[in-house]
């Protein structure tokens, strides 16, 4: 499948404009290759807005989901470096998501993303899986590369150690990622698949955004460095 391995850490945020620089510098210099150095981490690709509520977006990819409850990401989570801590601090309107990649349709990624969250009845997983199976794929769509979804896991996502103040609301939410080679393709995609008359049957999402990738770091990119 396009994205490497079966687990997904999601974590997006706002800055305060003075704080914005110092945290741009901790991520590239420090955060992404740090996290992406533990075991069963494959690849962390770190996004900016285009149009969305919160400005700035990091997947990390990981072998398994279990990874991501693994005794190595559990010791890094609680021995954060200093630029870690004050820089975590700054975060607002922290989402972090632990979540399980249960479809991906496709043959690579592309520079742009769409995200959009949904919230599924607990009692209805199954069906609306099945119903996403059909509208998640690429189809051959000009500007469209690949298309995914991602399963929240309640029990490992919000708060932790280093970021006290992210936000749990909608642990149990879906994520459908996009990813395409312009905005302009990802957002048509999410008009016509996701919003208005054509969400039905599902309801509206609880949120639809468009990112721009900045960086893409893999595991091997550390072994050569």
């Amino acid at each position: 499948m396009p994205l490497a391995g079966n687990g997904m850490l999601l974590t997006s945020m706002n800055i305060d404009v003075s704080d914005e620089a110092d945290f741009n510098r901790w991520y590239d210099r420090e955060h992404l290759e740090e996290r992406v150095a533990i075991d069963g981490f494959l690849e962390a690709r770190r996004y900016v807005a285009h149009a969305a509520n919160l400005k700035y977006l990091c997947l990390y990819s990981t072998a398994t989901l279990e990874v991501l409850d693994s005794p190595a990401y559990k010791a890094r989570l609680a021995n954060p470096t200093d630029w870690s801590r004050q820089t975590m601090a700054r975060f607002k309107d922290m989402l972090r998501v632990v979540a399980r990649i249960t479809i991906s349709k496709g043959t690579g990624r592309g520079a742009a993303l769409g995200l959009v969250r949904l919230r599924p009845p607990p009692d209805n997983a199954a069906s609306w899986r099945d119903a996403l199976q059909d509208r998640l794929t690429p189809d051959k769509r000009d500007g469209i590369i690949s298309m995914h979804l991602l399963e929240s896991e309640p029990e490992l996502s919000g708060a932790t150690a280093e970021i006290p103040a992210a936000r749990n609301e909608g642990a149990r939410d879906w994520f459908v990622l996009i990813d395409g080679t312009h905005v302009g393709a990802v957002s048509a995609v999410i008009a016509e698949r996701f919003t208005g008359p054509a969400a039905a049957p599902f309801p509206l999402p609880i949120s639809v955004g468009t990112y721009c990738l900045t960086w893409d770091l893999a595991k091997s990119d550390i072994a050569r460095s």
